[in-house]
Order: structure tokens, then C-alpha cells, then sequence
């Protein structure tokens, strides 16, 4: 295969959905490129898809992290880029699927050569943020390295992570040395309207509580008081929230919708200037899958 296959797109657009069903059809294995779906427990909130139907498709890098661990970017590389040449090697179809576009433009561009996450020196940033707020800390990494401050954005686990680099080396993310990608990648960008997309948002938000969102928050907190980065996951940051008594039910699905559709945003944004061989589906959902279906056919001869 001379380019592998990545399905991206804002989060809600049909991704998950449409990897299954072709899936089923053709021999592929998916390759997580979610953030949050590393994390064992994570399930209601990520819309993960069942054991059922990872039994039916297989995938990677979904469930390999404890709650009380952190994925750096390196490591999802260093894991995706196995996982792709472990399918290969199989006689199978890799095909990378998500919406964290950091993780996908870090295994399609290459990254730069970063120490180990340092937990201790994350939560003492993650405490300097909820303090000091998201623009002063973002000012500090603009004075050092307006690019790195422009590629985190608003983002505050990428926020956290350049400033722990930052001020544990001296050197920014930016200046550190890049390696490059392993593969090429071919990319499919799923792009409905927000008309479409945001209604569905607030309605997936509204599912999840009433499928028990908040009882999976509480039991991930009696098990991982500790679980600083899953704890920022869209959800579950918000619920926590909740738990602790903050404000009311209502108001907690409230900010679980504002901060979905937010993200969403963010995620136009980014994708729009996504680099390399990129195709764009103006379509989501059910709808998308014809589109997705043939180019895959026809872009990867499978």
C-alpha cells in the first residue's frame, strides 16, 4: 500500500459509524487517532464503540491507558505507527480514524523529539491554570514561542504539555528536533454543515447523561481520585463539576453542549488547513458513507 487511509472530521460527523460499516465489508483494522478513546473507563462519554462491535472490526489504540495515566503525542506515534505496520504485515487495511487532528497531523507530518511527560509538573500546571486562567499561561508560551502558542490554541492539555517542555528543558516544543513519518497518509475529512451537525451535538450530550454519563464519572473518580488528563475530557471536566457540587444537573449537560459545539469549532478550524493529500466529504453521518465507501475504494485500490 503505497499511502494509508486516514477518516477525519469534527467530532459527531459519523466517523466511528462509518469505519464499522465498511469495516464489516472490506479487511480493515481501525486505528484510534481519538484522544480521549485510550482511556479504559472513558466509554459513555466518548461515544466508544461497544466490545461488540470491536469484535466485529477490529481496533487499536482504544483502551490502553488507565484514567490516571497521560498520552503524550510521541507515544501515540510511536504506538499508531506499530499498530499500522503490525496490520500491514497482517495482510490488512490500516485505517486511521478520529478527530484529534494534533495526533493525526503529528503521525502524518512527523513530531518533534520530546521528553516524557512529567505528572507531577502537569498537575502543578493543570492547579497554575485553574488560578491564573488559560490566557496567562498562554501568554507565558507566546513570549517564549509564538508557533507553539498558535499549534496549542486554546487548548489547555496542549497548553499544559508545551509549557511542562518549556519549563523543564529551556527549549519550547518548537525547537526541539523532528522525526520524520514512518508512512504517507491519504486523508478524508468528513465536512457537514454546523445546521446539521451542532443539533446532533446537543442531542448526542442530552443521550449520554440519560445513559448514565454520570455514573460513570463518579465510579472513574473512587477509583482515579488522581486522573488529570482524562479529567479534561469534553464530559467528563463537566460532571466533575457536578459531583463536587458546583452548580446543578442541568447546568452540568449545559456546559457538556457549549463545550462540545465549541470543540467542534475548533475542529473546523484546524482541519481546514490540514496539509498533504487531503479530501473534503461535504456530507455527514448516514449520508457521508457512499462518499467515504468510494473513496476508499478508489483512492487505496481495496
Amino acid at each position: 500500500m503505497e499511502a494509508i487511509p486516514v477518516l477525519a472530521g469534527p467530532t459527531g460527523s459519523g466517523k466511528t459509524l462509518l469505519a464499522l460499516r465498511l469495516g464489516e465489508e472490506l479487511p480493515l483494522e481501525v486505528i484510534s487517532a481519538d484522544a480521549t478513546m485510550v482511556y479504559q473507563g472513558l466509554d459513555i462519554g466518548t461515544d466508544k464503540p461497544t466490545p461488540e462491535e470491536r469484535a466485529r472490526v477490529p481496533h487499536r489504540l482504544v483502551d490502553v491507558l488507565k484514567p490516571s495515566e497521560a498520552m503524550s503525542v510521541a507515544r501515540f506515534v510511536e504506538l499508531a505507527e506499530e499498530a499500522i505496520a503490525e496490520v500491514l504485515a497482517g495482510g490488512r487495511v490500516p485505517l486511521v480514524v478520529g478527530g484529534t487532528g494534533y495526533y493525526i497531523r503529528a503521525l502524518s507530518q512527523g513530531i518533534h523529539e520530546l521528553p516524557p511527560p512529567d505528572l507531577e509538573v502537569q498537575a502543578a500546571l493543570w492547579r497554575e491554570l485553574e488560578e491564573r486562567g488559560l490566557e496567562a499561561l498562554k501568554e507565558e508560551l507566546f513570549r517564549v514561542s509564538p508557533e507553539d502558542a498558535l499549534r496549542v490554541g486554546r487548548n489547555p492539555r496542549r497548553l499544559v504539555r508545551a509549557l511542562e517542555v518549556w519549563r523543564r528543558t529551556g527549549l519550547p516544543p518548537a525547537r526541539h528536533p523532528r522525526r520524520p513519518p514512518r508512512f504517507r497518509y491519504g486523508k478524508l475529512v468528513l465536512w457537514p454543515e454546523r445546521a446539521w451537525l451542532f443539533p446532533r451535538l446537543q442531542e448526542r450530550a442530552r443521550r449520554q447523561f440519560e445513559r448514565g454519563l454520570v455514573a460513570e464519572v463518579k465510579a472513574l473518580l473512587e477509583q482515579f481520585p488522581s486522573m488529570p488528563t482524562a479529567l479534561q475530557a469534553i464530559g467528563y471536566k463537566e460532571v466533575a463539576g457536578y459531583l463536587r457540587g458546583e452548580y446543578g444537573l442541568e447546568e452540568a449537560i449545559a456546559r457538556d453542549v457549549r463545550a462540545v459545539k465549541a470543540y467542534a469549532k475548533r475542529q473546523y478550524t484546524w482541519f481546514r488547513h490540514e496539509p498533504g493529500d487531503v479530501t473534503y466529504l461535504p456530507k455527514g453521518g448516514e449520508a457521508a458513507y457512499p462518499g467515504f465507501r468510494d473513496w476508499l475504494r478508489l483512492h487505496f485500490r481495496i
